[in-house]
């Protein structure tokens, strides 16, 4: 797909919320408005993609976020991860690396994806 412009970013977004007022849930697939509506939305989605990308969260960002979800303190992370406070205080400050059975556990007991963890 050739580069989008930010006024043609600008009109495909107005298109769209247009079409969306237009077509339902139970429109044909080949319905021209359907169409137009799949081509708008690779237009946003092309020039975002190029313009607002947000990629992966760190490791630490994950655990952090795993920690609120789950109301969990450092102490409560260690424990669940079978180490101690300050070994968990350096790995989310990056003085050290994890291990093969941290990342096990990481990805096991807080359900972090093993991309954000191998990053």
């Amino acid at each position: 797909m050739k580069s989008v412009t930010h006024k043609e970013y600008i009109a495909a977004n107005i298109r769209l919320e247009a079409l969306l007022k237009e077509v339902g849930n139970d429109a044909p697939e080949d319905d021209p408005r359907i169409i137009e509506l799949l081509e708008v939305s690779d237009i946003i989605e092309h020039y975002e993609e190029m313009h607002f990308s947000i990629g992966l969260p760190t490791l630490k960002e994950m655990i952090e976020l795993r920690m609120f979800e789950m109301g969990l303190k450092r102490k409560d992370l260690a424990t669940l991860l079978n180490t101690s406070a300050s070994r968990v205080s350096e790995y989310l400050n990056g003085k050290r690396e994890i291990t093969l059975n941290v990342a096990k556990a990481l990805h096991q007991k807080l359900n972090i994806d093993s991309d954000i963890i191998l990053q």
